[in-house]
């Protein structure tokens, strides 16, 4: 029953992180360290993610059958990435911008599974990534959209999203950075993000399926539950957060950002959690 609860809160928990800029797989490793529980696991964490993934598939069901088809059509008519079908060149960056994450994820798997769960790491990762998000929020132009996307973006932002395998780091939150260093406007940033996470975060979850449970990891059941959880919490997140970027800045993400990476800090240091 225990695990039950565990697996609702971490839901709740990866629906409200996963696509805002405070990093996901940080929180499923916080917030049990706070709690008291035990560390539910790479695999639990990249699993559940899927649940997020499904409620991007949702959101941006039209958007994603367009690229997919415009995608599928460019294979038989190349002219099509030299035209001004957006949807074309946008599935085909979205391929070139996972490749960085998946080469990463599989040669720094051991890493991942163990020395990036580091607490002091993950705080450490939170500080400077909410200082690099300050800094690119406060200095982009913010004057190109996604009709202006190009290849060099594509491989930009899929760097940027695998620099998400340290946990605190966030995926959403170097993602849409790189977007705003790059000079697009925050919506298109965010969009963006969106869609290239489809690839890498089904990829990983896949990756991982089999070894859920795994060296004390959560179980299938538990698993199951906070997919669920997070797909209903994800969904509502999404559109929040597109919401809230139509008039706001990403300052309060950042201020939380530095505010818990210390507090992980000094806790991590004094033994408080572990």
């Amino acid at each position: 029953m225990a695990n039950l609860l565990h697996a609702i809160v971490l839901g709740i928990v990866q629906g409200l992180t996963e696509f805002l800029p405070i990093s996901s797989t940080a929180h499923l490793r916080i917030v049990p360290a706070f709690l008291g529980w035990g560390d539910p696991g790479t695999a639990f964490t990249a699993v559940v993610q899927l649940g997020t993934m499904a409620a991007v598939l949702l959101f941006f069901r039209d958007e994603l059958l367009r690229i997919a088809r415009a995608t599928i059509a460019s294979l038989q008519d190349r002219t099509l990435w030299h035209t001004d079908v957006r949807e074309a060149r946008e599935g085909w960056y979205i391929v070139l911008g996972t490749i960085p994450i998946a080469i990463l994820g599989v040669l720094l798997k051991h890493r991942i599974e163990h020395q990036f769960r580091s607490l002091e790491l993950i705080g450490t990762a939170m500080i400077v990534m909410g200082l690099v998000m300050l800094w690119c929020d406060a200095t982009s132009r913010r004057e190109r959209n996604l009709d202006d996307l190009t290849m060099r973006d594509g491989w930009i932002v899929g760097f940027a999203q695998a620099a998400a395998l340290v946990p605190g780091v966030s995926r959403s939150g170097a993602t849409i950075s790189a977007g705003l260093g790059l000079g697009f406007d925050r919506i298109s940033a965010a969009r963006y993000s969106f869609l290239l996470s489809v690839p890498a975060v089904v990829l990983s979850g896949l990756f991982e399926l089999k070894d859920v449970g795994n060296g004390g990891g959560y179980g299938p059941i538990p698993t199951i539950i906070a997919t669920i959880v997070a797909f209903f919490v994800g969904y509502w997140s999404i559109a929040f957060l597109l919401r809230y970027l139509t008039s706001h800045t990403l300052k309060p993400f950042i201020a939380y950002r530095l505010l818990v990476g210390l507090f992980v800090l000094i806790l991590a240091a004094n033994n408080t959690i572990s």
